[in-house]
């Protein structure tokens, strides 16, 4: 609750809007939001914190990080001029250190989520389809 509020503090009515990734990872967040919206989303794969650990597992059992139920952590859509004040506010917050903004929101194309790749291309990231891993329990 301390990010919330963090967030609202600083970026008032700023604040677009705000997702939980806990269930289809940031990837399904991101889709729904867009499709939602009508608008397209592009995220700076570069940016985005993935944990090494995190990395080595998904890389083991050939899932992508993004698509993985991310506990904790949320996604928060905020005016361009609110973006620093809001990233400085969130990372005030203990446990939200490493707030980073990792994409931006445009008009076209409408209802897609486009990564910029490390390699300066461009990639459609896909709503989740199914569940990236069988359930054991």
């Amino acid at each position: 609750m301390l990010a919330v509020d963090a967030l609202l503090g600083a970026a008032g009515e700023r604040l677009r809007c705000m997702r939980d990734a806990t269930r289809g990872g940031v990837a399904s967040v991101l889709n729904e939001l867009a499709r939602a919206a009508g608008v397209s989303i592009v995220v700076d794969e570069a940016s985005v914190p993935v944990a090494p650990v995190v990395s080595g597992a998904a890389e083991i059992l050939g899932i992508d990080p993004m698509y993985m139920a991310n506990e904790g952590k949320l996604i928060a859509f905020v005016a361009p001029d609110a973006a620093s004040t809001a990233l400085d506010a969130l990372r005030a917050v203990p446990g939200c250190e490493a707030a980073v903004q990792m994409g931006e929101v445009g008009a076209d194309p409408p209802g897609l989520v486009l990564v910029k790749t490390g390699f300066g291309g461009r990639r459609v990231m896909d709503q989740l389809v199914g569940d990236p891993l069988p359930r054991i329990c």
